[in-house]
């Protein structure tokens, strides 16, 4: 077999999705130890929510799947007058989300809901935010598809997740820039390594599902450890 034909058949293979799995909420202590890990990165969702906020009209109707705690969405209502809904897996988070959101004094709705069944209606979002979420997904393709059912037509949406053939010396110096306790740091590296590698997705497989997807525009970037990648309706 040439070089070439070996090189396509392994991009097809790598092509391949995971098996699909039932999705999985994070729920009661899990659910507190995510929330107090995530809030200790804080620096990443402010400069996120800065930089997000500057491509955003006025008044802009904005969807976060899988926000977790919420941080992301709560900096963000603090820089606009925006409509910011966030729907995520786990009751436990969208509760800590909402008093999360109530402690810091902005208005955002939490709500429960499956990314492939998301409890909005269609043509609703001008802007739609997933991070760090995706590759937990168990339908990514029906995911993606209702992505694009519920924005606007032209409207976008940023994917930012993990890459599966990101090096391990610079998942570890991520980590390390997260400023965690020696403790949680070590369990956060152990998670990457053993967890999250083997449920990201390669560039291939991401391809392979966005083709599907029914969005016009795709722009993939990869960037130090991950994927980010927006879609315009």
């Amino acid at each position: 077999m040439n070089l070439h034909i070996r090189r396509g058949v392994y991009a097809h293979m790598e092509a391949v999705l995971p098996k699909p799995h039932k999705d999985r909420p994070i729920e009661g202590r899990m659910a507190k130890w995510y929330a107090s890990n995530t809030g200790k990165m804080m620096t990443q969702f402010v400069e996120l929510a800065r930089r997000i906020a500057q491509q955003l009209p006025p008044n802009a109707q904005v969807l976060e799947i899988a926000p977790g705690p919420g941080y992301f969405a709560i900096e963000l209502a603090k820089l606009g007058d925006f409509s910011i809904t966030g729907v995520d897996l786990s009751q436990d988070l969208v509760n800590i989300a909402a008093a999360n959101a109530r402690q810091a004094g902005v208005r955002v709705e939490f709500k429960q809901g499956n990314a492939s069944r998301l409890p909005v209606e269609d043509n609703s979002f001008d802007f739609l935010l997933c991070r760090a979420a995706f590759k937990n997904f168990g339908e990514p393709v029906k995911a993606l598809q209702e992505m694009h059912r519920v924005l606007k037509p032209g409207g976008r949406a940023m994917i930012i997740d993990l890459r599966k053939h990101a090096p391990l010396p610079e998942i570890n110096r991520a980590v390390d820039e997260m400023h965690l306790d020696a403790w949680n740091r070590w369990i956060t590296k152990l998670t990457f390594r053993f967890l999250l590698l083997r449920t990201a997705y390669s560039r291939p497989q991401f391809d392979h599902m966005l083709a599907q997807s029914g969005f016009r525009g795709i722009d993939v970037k990869e960037e130090g450890i991950g994927f980010e990648i927006t879609l315009t309706k």
